[in-house]
């Protein structure tokens, strides 16, 4: 998990490059990047077996993304985050965000060891509802 000052430093960034969302509107990746979109967020959808997502268009990888990507939040496996995590920093994103059940000490070593903010295991969509939602 991040800290409080992390996560709102997070969300104060724009562009999300969101690896790993899927098509499928019932699925955690697609509702929570329809949701960030919703609160005034750019959403960029990575995901290699689709080339529109959500009327967007779809990126095959970080690399390809051609506009700047300040957050990537991550809907893979644990064992793909520090790849994606050497992609982050590669293309000059501020921060990583791990989803729920995303955990790892190498993508956190990385991420941290260039600088970007780093969010570990838990999710965007709770986090922003309970930080920026009025009641």
């Amino acid at each position: 998990m991040g800290d409080i000052d992390t996560i709102d430093k997070v969300f104060s960034l724009k562009n999300i490059a969101v690896v790993g969302m899927s098509p499928k509107q019932h699925r955690p990746s697609n509702y929570v990047a329809m949701y960030m979109k919703n609160q005034g967020y750019k959403i960029i959808p990575v995901n290699p077996g689709h080339e529109i997502i959500q009327n967007k268009k779809c990126y095959s990888s970080l690399l390809d993304i051609p506009v700047q990507v300040d957050i990537v939040n991550v809907f893979r496996r644990s064992e793909f985050a520090a790849s994606i995590a050497k992609e982050a920093v590669s293309i000059g994103a501020k921060a990583l965000w791990l989803q729920d059940g995303v955990i790892s000490e190498e993508a956190s070593e990385i991420a941290q060891t260039d600088g970007l903010l780093f969010v570990m295991n838990d999710c965007m969509l709770r986090r922003h509802k309970q930080l920026h939602q009025k009641n």
